[in-house]
C-alpha cells in the first residue's frame, strides 16, 4: 500500500488526482495499491457521479454563496467538504476479494482507528433496502457496513470500479455539519442522521491525530510517496462547470 499525502487542494484537483490513481493501477496492473489521506481548500460541496443536482440543488443560490462545486467519479449523494478527513484507497479489486468485502474492509480499518482514539465506532448493520438519490444528502443515514457511532454516521463513503480497479473514498467528519446541502437544496431535507468526532469524544480531534490513527491501523505497508501532486495531470471536464452541472 503505497500512501500518498497532499497538501489541501480545490475540489476539482482533489477529485482529479483521485480519478488519476484509480487510472494507475488499472494501467499498471501490478498488485500497487494506494492510500491517500487529504484535505479541501476551499471548502467545496460535492455531488456523486449520477447525482440530479441541476433539479435537486439551487445552483443560483450556490454561485451566490460563491460555493466550491465538483462532481465526484464515485456515485452516492452531496457531500459537504469543510471540517473534515478525507481518505481514498485506490487499488485492485482482488486485494480485498471483491467490491463488497472491499467496502466492508476499509470500513472495518478506519472503525478501528477511530477507536484508537476513544470513539465507540463501528459498522452498521447491513440494510433490508437501499435508499434512492432522492433521500437527500450523503449521510442522511447508514446504508450498512458504513462506520457509525451510537447509531450515527461519521463516515460516508462511495465506490467506482474501472476493469479490474476500484476506487472508493469518502469523509471523515471531525466538526461542523453537513447543513450546507440543506440549505441549498431545492427541497426540505430531514436532518442528516449523522454525527462527528467531536460531538463523540467531547473535545476536538485534528486531522493529524485521525491520519496518524488511520496508519497505526493500516499496518507497517504504508509507504510514503511524495508523487502525490505529479500524478493527477490535467483537471479536464471537471473544472468544466457545465459537465458538473450537466444533470
Amino acid at each position: 500500500m503505497v500512501l500518498l499525502h497532499s497538501s489541501p487542494l480545490s475540489g476539482t484537483a482533489n477529485m482529479s488526482l483521485d480519478e488519476a490513481l484509480l487510472r494507475d493501477v488499472e494501467r499498471r496492473g501490478d498488485g500497487t495499491a494506494y492510500l491517500r489521506l487529504y484535505r479541501w481548500d476551499p471548502p467545496c460541496l460535492s455531488f456523486g457521479r449520477n447525482e440530479p443536482a441541476l433539479t435537486r440543488y439551487d445552483r443560483d443560490l450556490i454561485e451566490r454563496l460563491g460555493l466550491d462545486v465538483v462532481r465526484r467519479p464515485t456515485g452516492g449523494r452531496a457531500v459537504w467538504h469543510e471540517h473534515e478527513l478525507t481518505y481514498a484507497v485506490a487499488a485492485p479489486i482482488s486485494a480485498f476479494g471483491c467490491l463488497q468485502d472491499s467496502y466492508r474492509d476499509i470500513h472495518r480499518r478506519l472503525a478501528m482507528a477511530l477507536q484508537r482514539l476513544g470513539a465507540r465506532a463501528e459498522l452498521a448493520p447491513r440494510a433490508t433496502r437501499t435508499a434512492g438519490l432522492s433521500a437527500g444528502a450523503c449521510f442522511a443515514q447508514p446504508m450498512g457496513g458504513e462506520v457509525v457511532i451510537g447509531g450515527r454516521k461519521v463516515i460516508g463513503s462511495a465506490q467506482v470500479r474501472q476493469g479490474n480497479a476500484f476506487l472508493q473514498h469518502g469523509s471523515i467528519l471531525l466538526d461542523g455539519s453537513q447543513d450546507m446541502v440543506a440549505r441549498v437544496s431545492r427541497v426540505p431535507r430531514a436532518p442528516p442522521n449523522a454525527t462527528t468526532l467531536r460531538a463523540a469524544l467531547g473535545h476536538p480531534v485534528t486531522f493529524h491525530e485521525v491520519a496518524q490513527a488511520i496508519l497505526a491501523t493500516w499496518g507497517p505497508h504504508a509507504i510514503l510517496d511524495p508523487r502525490a501532486g505529479r500524478l493527477a495531470g490535467p483537471s479536464g471536464r471537471r473544472a468544466d462547470p457545465s459537465w458538473t452541472w450537466r444533470r
